[in-house]
C-alpha cells in the first residue's frame, strides 16, 4: 500500500527558503517522500535579494540594493554551481553558466576623510587559489592566525622601507621608549635567543609568524605549557610599543602622507587583533568569547589606536554589515567575535577573488535559474498568497494551522512569473498583470498598489471595489501539510507568529534580540563613463570601484556598468554608467499596518537624501561633477525633464517591509539565534540568515546556510554545511 508523501509548506522565497526547497528536492526519487508547496507574497521570489525589470524603461534592473558575493561563500557558490550545471543552458546563451553570471572582482576601494577632505584608498586584492563552492582542505584558526601575522609581516617591510625614505636609516625598535626588545628576548624562550638583530622590527614580526605558523602545525593544545603563543603575544606587544612610539613621534596621522597612515592602520589593526585573539584565547574558547563587547571598543582594548579604530578599514566593514544600531551611523554595533570571524573571512578566507560581481540582477541571477530547476523537479509555487498567522495545536507542540490570503484571483490556473529579457528569464518589477482576473488587475493599476508591502491598502480597495473581503485560506496540519519551513526574515517573527511566541520562549527571546535594520538604496543611469564624471581612480586590471566608507546616509557606492548590456536602451539613449548606492535607513520605529502612507514617507526621505548626495557629497569621487550643482542632465531621462527633475526618472526604494529588512549582530544578540530545528514545535524548522549558522550575520552565505540546516533537520541532506563548526 502507498503511503502519502510528507507535505511540507514553505513559507517565503527568499534565498533560506529556496536553498531548504533546493537541498530537500535534490535525491533521487524525492517526490515519493515530499511533496513541496512554496507560498509567496505577490508576484516574484527573492525577499530582500529580489531584484525587477522596469517594462518601461528599457528593461534596466532595479535591485533592493547592491548585492555582491564574497569569494568565502562556499555554499552558496556551490548552490549556484549544482543549479547552473542542472539547468543546462544551451551554450552561448545569456550567462549559460554560474561562470558567466559571477565575475571575480579584486578591486575595492576605502574612503577617508582627512582635514576635511574625503581621499579614495584604492586597494587591488590578490588572487587566491581555489574555486569558491568547490571541495576546500580544511584550515585550521591557527593557520588563519598565521596568515595574518605573514600579512603584518610583509606591512612591516614596506613600513621599515617607507622609514628608511623618510629618515633616510633603518627603524631600529626601542629607540624611542624605555622598553628595549633584548629585555623580552631574556625572558622568552631559547628559541628566540638565535636572532641577533632584535631590534629589526621585520625580524621581529618573521618570528612572530614563524611561532604562529608552528602553532598551526601543533597539535598541542593552546593552554599546553609548552604553547608558542605566550612567546608570539610578547613580540605582538613589543611591536605595537614601537609603532605607537613612532605614531606619537610623527604627531597627528592627517598630517603624514597617505601611504604612511595606510601602513600606520593596517599594521596597528592587525596587532590588536592578534593580541586579542591571543589574550582572550578566541583559538580555545571559539569566536563567541568576546561576543559581549562591541568590535571598535574590543580593538581599543586591545591596543588599537583611534586613528586606526575610526580609520577606513573598520568603518568599512561596519558599513557593508549596516552595522548600525536602528539605522543610526552614530550607533555602530556589532558583536566583537561575529564581525572578527567576517573580516577574516572576506580578507583570508576566500578563493579565486575577494568579490565576485554578479551580471545581471539578482533575481535573473540567482532566483530565476533556481526557480526553473526546482519547478522542474516538481515543486509547486503559489504567488500571491501573504502569511497572515501560524497557530499551534491544543497541546502547543506543533504548528497546527497556517491562515493566508490569497491577495488576487488569477485568469489561469498557474501564474507564469518570469519575463524574457534578450534570452534571459528575469523577474518583472510589477506583476504580469494580463494573468490577473482584469477587474482586480485594473483596481491594482489604479490605486498603484505594492502586493509586497507590508502596509498595503489592497485590502481596503477590494472591499470597496466587491463588497467583501480577500479569500482567506486556513493551511491545516495532516490535510495540506505536514512540516512547515518558515522563511521569512526574523523581523516577520512579530506579525504573523504572534500565537506561537506566546508558547515558546526560545522563539520569542529570538525574534525580540536578534534586530533587524531597514535598509535604503538608489541607481542612476548616466550618459557619461567613469572617466567622464571624473572618477580618478582606475583599477589595475580594468575593474570598475566598488567602494565603501563614504558620507552618510550612502556610505556605499559601486560602478555596475557590466548591467548595461543585459537592458534594452534604445539607440542614441544608451547609459554609459550606473551607479549603485545603498547604506542602512535610520528608524526608530515602525508604525502600525494600517499607516498607509508611510512606506511612501520613507520612500520621499530616501529620494531628498539621494539628491542632496549628489547635489552637495559625490563631487568628491566623481571630480568632474564641480562644486556648486550637480550637473542633471549627466542622468539619463526617458522623461526628457529638466534640471533636479531629471532624478524623477531614476530608482530608489526603502527597505522597510519586516521580509527585507537586514539582519543584525548587535552586542551579545547570538546567543539567542536558534538552529533550524529550535523553533519550540516539532513540526516548524526555520530557514534564514537569521539563524545559527557559524557565521551568525546577515549575508547571502548565512541565508543559504540556514536553509541548508532546515533540510537536513526534515531529510538528513546534506550531511555538512561547511564553515558551520568551529573556522
Amino acid at each position: 500500500m502507498a503511503t502519502q508523501p510528507q507535505r511540507i509548506a514553505i513559507l517565503g522565497g527568499g534565498v533560506g527558503a529556496m536553498t531548504a526547497a533546493f537541498w530537500l528536492t535534490s535525491s533521487e526519487n524525492w517526490q515519493e517522500n515530499y511533496q513541496i508547496d512554496v507560498y509567496q507574497m505577490g508576484w516574484r521570489l527573492g525577499g530582500k535579494g529580489a531584484s525587477g525589470r522596469n517594462a518601461e524603461i528599457a528593461q534596466r534592473i532595479e535591485e533592493h540594493g547592491l548585492h555582491i558575493w564574497f569569494g568565502f561563500y562556499d555554499n552558496a557558490f556551490n548552490l549556484m554551481q549544482q543549479a547552473y550545471s542542472e539547468l543546462g543552458r544551451p551554450p552561448g546563451s545569456p550567462l549559460a553558466t554560474w561562470t558567466d553570471a559571477f565575475k571575480p572582482q579584486h578591486y575595492v576601494c576605502l574612503s577617508e576623510l582627512i582635514e576635511s577632505t574625503w581621499r579614495v584608498w584604492p586597494i587591488e586584492t590578490p588572487e587566491l587559489p581555489g574555486t569558491p563552492g568547490t571541495p576546500r582542505d580544511p584550515q585550521t584558526l591557527e593557520a588563519i592566525i598565521a596568515k595574518l601575522l605573514d600579512w603584518q609581516r610583509s606591512w612591516f617591510e614596506s613600513w621599515a622601507v617607507a622609514y628608511f625614505e623618510h629618515h633616510g636609516r633603518p627603524f631600529r625598535m626601542g629607540e624611542h621608549s624605555e622598553s628595549r626588545l633584548h629585555d623580552l628576548v631574556t625572558a622568552a624562550r631559547a628559541g628566540l635567543k638565535a636572532y641577533e638583530d632584535v631590534g629589526d622590527p621585520i625580524v621581529v614580526a618573521r618570528k612572530a609568524r614563524d611561532l604562529a605558523r608552528q602553532a598551526a602545525q601543533s597539535p598541542t593544545p593552546i593552554d599546553a605549557k609548552d604553547s608558542v603563543w605566550p612567546d608570539v603575544l610578547k613580540l605582538l606587544q613589543e611591536l605595537q610599543r614601537a609603532l605607537h612610539d613612532v605614531g606619537q613621534l610623527f604627531g597627528n596621522p592627517d598630517t603624514w602622507s597617505d601611504d604612511w597612515r595606510r601602513l600606520y592602520l593596517a599594521i596597528d589593526l592587525s596587532l590588536a587583533v592578534g593580541i586579542g585573539m591571543i589574550t582572550d584565547d578566541v583559538v580555545g574558547k571559539g569566536f563567541e568569547a568576546i561576543n559581549h563587547i562591541d568590535f571598535r571598543a574590543w580593538l581599543t582594548r586591545n591596543g588599537a589606536q583611534p586613528v586606526s579604530v575610526d580609520g577606513a578599514p573598520v568603518r568599512g566593514f561596519y558599513d557593508l554589515v549596516f552595522a548600525y544600531e536602528n539605522g543610526d551611523p552614530d550607533k555602530p554595533n556589532i558583536e566583537a567575535g561575529t564581525m572578527l570571524r567576517g573580516m577574516l573571512k572576506v580578507g583570508l578566507g576566500y578563493r579565486g577573488a575577494l568579490m565576485y560581481k554578479m551580471q545581471a540582477g539578482m533575481g535573473d541571477v540567482v532566483f530565476a535559474p533556481i526557480y526553473e530547476v526546482l519547478k522542474r523537479r516538481g515543486v509547486r509555487f503559489h504567488y500571491f498568497h501573504k502569511l497572515c498567522e501560524l497557530r499551534a495545536d491544543a497541546s502547543n507542540s506543533h504548528v497546527a494551522e497556517i491562515d493566508i490570503e490569497q491577495q488576487v484571483s488569477l485568469i489561469g490556473d498557474d501564474y507564469d512569473p518570469l519575463v524574457n529579457v534578450n534570452g534571459l528569464p528575469c523577474w518583472p518589477s510589477e506583476p504580469l498583470y494580463d494573468q490577473i482576473d482584469q477587474k482586480q488587475a485594473a483596481w491594482l493599476r489604479t490605486n498603484d498598489i505594492n502586493l509586497e508591502s507590508h502596509w498595503s491598502r489592497w485590502p481596503d480597495i477590494y472591499r470597496q471595489a466587491t463588497g467583501s473581503s480577500l479569500l482567506r485560506k486556513t493551511l491545516r496540519v495532516g490535510v495540506d501539510f505536514d512540516q512547515v519551513v518558515f522563511g521569512l526574515s526574523v523581523a516577520s517573527l512579530a506579525h504573523v507568529a504572534q500565537p506561537l511566541l506566546a508558547i515558546s520562549k526560545p522563539l520569542q527571546q529570538c525574534s525580540e534580540k536578534i534586530a533587524a535594520v531597514a535598509t535604503q538604496a538608489y541607481q542612476v543611469w548616466m550618459n557619461k563613463d567613469l572617466q567622464g564624471i571624473g572618477w580618478n581612480y582606475p583599477g589595475d586590471h580594468g575593474e570598475e570601484p566598488v567602494l565603501s566608507g563614504f558620507t552618510e546616509p550612502f556610505d556605499t557606492w559601486a560602478s555596475m556598468d557590466q548591467l548595461l548590456c543585459r537592458e534594452t536602451w534604445p539607440s542614441g539613449n544608451e547609459p554609459k554608467n550606473i551607479g549603485y548606492f545603498c547604506n542602512a535607513l535610520a528608524l526608530d520605529a515602525y508604525p502600525p499596518s494600517d499607516n498607509y502612507g508611510f512606506p511612501k514617507q520613507c520612500a520621499d526621505a530616501v529620494k531628498a537624501t539621494a539628491i542632496h548626495q549628489l547635489q552637495t557629497q559625490v563631487g568628491a569621487l566623481w571630480t568632474r561633477v564641480g562644486e556648486k550643482d550637480f550637473p542633471w542632465d549627466w542622468l539619463v531621462d526617458p522623461a526628457n525633464g529638466s534640471g533636479v527633475a531629471r532624478f524623477d526618472s531614476q530608482f530608489w526604494r526603502a527597505n522597510v517591509d519586516p521580509s527585507e529588512r537586514y539582519v543584525l549582530s548587535l552586542v551579545d544578540t547570538s546567543i539567542y539565534r536558534l538552529h533550524a530545528d529550535q523553533s519550540g514545535f516539532s513540526n516548524l524548522f526555520l530557514a534564514g540568515d537569521w539563524l545559527k549558522t557559524g557565521l551568525d550575520a546577515g549575508c547571502v552565505e548565512g541565508a543559504v546556510m540556514g536553509g541548508m540546516q532546515a533540510s537536513r533537520a526534515i531529510c538528513g541532506v546534506p550531511l555538512t554545511i561547511r564553515g558551520e563548526r568551529g573556522w
